[in-house]
């Protein structure tokens, strides 16, 4: 049995064949929006930032930039802190509406 060798053996395995990678229905986009998110941070003409930072003041772009820098762990201990933080607030929230449903403040008055 013959075995190309070298050069030879790398050209047998070249194909010439021409595929049309602008078919969707052939080549489908794994995640629907990569490319078109992909081609508009190409474009160097669009130096505006995104529709939805137009929104957001400086404290937010801090916030974000500052959980941006933060490493997985530190990621999962702020998330946990917030987890406990809503947590808290759930049961004084329980506890105040309770109050005020023992003091009838809750209640509507009588026409």
């Amino acid at each position: 049995q013959f075995m190309p060798r070298g050069d030879d053996f790398e050209s047998s395995l070249l194909s010439f064949e021409k595929l049309d990678r602008a078919s969707p229905d052939l080549w489908p986009e794994q995640l629907p929006g990569v490319a078109e998110f992909a081609a508009s941070c190409k474009n160097p003409i669009c130096n505006s930032p995104p529709k939805w930072m137009s929104d957001l003041e400086s404290e937010d772009i801090e916030m974000l930039k500052e959980l941006g820098s933060l490493t997985t762990a530190n990621l999962m201990e702020k998330v946990k802190g917030l987890q406990n933080l809503a947590y808290q607030l759930g049961l004084e929230e329980s506890r105040e509406m309770t109050r005020g449903k023992f003091l009838n403040i809750l209640e509507r008055p009588k026409k």
